[in-house]
């Protein structure tokens, strides 16, 4: 097996220190290759970047037409908070509003991953609760799963609790590829995480996108998780985050969610093609720079979205005094990489 090629390199002063290697996929709605760098066929865990898959599950058990969730709240479900008010006393309020607490979330406590939200827990002395955890929101959705299938939701992040089977279900359906239990870990929030091929999660973002080859209930539901998404751009991740700067800047035209060890995934939607990208040692900068590079050579930009990809694109590395000591940068030979169907 071949090495992925180098996709991004980190600086130290001015020398090479790290090299990135990655895989990346861009695939249309009836599975052809748009353009590819690296192993293709290689199974990966996609982690968070497949949250807006997961969150299929609100629509196929019918928590969506039962009224259980808003626009807002569909956000949060595909969401990678970062705990901050805005998005604990929203997953809080979404609780309440099932019935439930805090308490009944099984995905563990967490420091915020936003300095200042870390800030005001330490200065009222409190700790952390299952509300700061970045994936608090896709629980709350699950646990709408459960209410809507009326069953007792203890124990839902089993890999045989019918919510995951609602969500697994789900995203085999949008991939066009099964989800086995010889290519299962679990999520660090606790539920399970499938491995499958890099572009088989690439093409079902392309379904999603399209509605292509999707029953008409997963196709309408697909857009209105992307929807939210665009619309919700701050309860995907928080301030500053690559995801919350680069659903804002794009608006309508991308659906974009990172996943840890390096993932990116999502959707170019205007021209209907799903991508994605995986960093081969994990590094969630090189995947962002990398991620920029793709975006850059196959998305339609503007000056505000230019202005994002440039940022990631060119990373400065701060040490503990907010002293810039290198970058994180796209490798000089990225665009060389492509292969590329004909004519695009």
């Amino acid at each position: 097996m071949s090495a992925n090629p180098v996709l991004a390199e980190a600086s130290r002063g001015n020398s090479v220190e790290n090299r990135h290697r990655g895989a990346a996929a861009i695939v249309d709605a009836s599975g052809t290759i748009i353009a590819s760098i690296g192993d293709l066929n290689r199974p990966i865990f996609p982690r968070s970047a497949v949250k807006s898959m997961q969150a299929l599950a609100i629509f196929t058990s019918g928590a969506w037409d039962q009224g259980l969730l808003d626009q807002r709240e569909l956000a949060l479900a595909c969401a990678s908070h970062h705990g901050e008010a805005v998005h604990t006393e929203a997953v809080g309020a979404l609780l309440a509003k099932l019935g439930l607490s805090e308490n009944d979330l099984e995905c563990g406590a967490h420091q915020p991953t936003n300095a200042a939200a870390r800030r005001t827990l330490r200065e009222k002395a409190e700790a952390p609760t299952q509300l700061h955890n970045n994936c608090s929101g896709k629980h709350a959705g699950m646990l709408a799963v459960a209410r809507a299938l009326g069953i007792d939701p203890r124990g839902y992040v089993g890999i045989d609790h019918p919510v995951q089977q609602e969500v697994r279900n789900a995203i085999e359906a949008v991939i066009g590829e099964p989800l086995t239990v010889d290519r299962c870990g679990t999520d660090g929030c606790s539920i399970p995480t499938f491995a499958a091929p890099l572009k088989s999660f690439a093409y079902g973002f392309a379904r999603m996108a399209t509605g292509e080859g999707l029953e008409p209930r997963l196709a309408e539901a697909s857009q209105m998780l992307f929807d939210a998404a665009a619309a919700h751009p701050h309860l995907i991740a928080g301030t500053d985050h690559a995801d919350t700067r680069l659903l804002g800047g794009f608006g309508n035209k991308l659906m974009q969610k990172s996943g840890a060890e390096g993932v990116q995934c999502g959707a170019l939607r205007a021209k209907g093609w799903g991508y994605a990208l995986k960093c081969d040692d994990g590094n969630l900068p090189a995947s962002f720079a990398m991620l920029a590079g793709l975006l850059e050579a196959h998305a339609d930009l503007g000056e505000a979205q230019a202005e994002v990809l440039r940022d990631l694109k060119h990373q400065t590395l701060r040490n503990v005094r907010g002293i810039a000591v290198g970058e994180m940068r796209l490798a000089e030979t990225f665009s060389s990489q492509w292969e590329t169907r004909d004519g695009v």
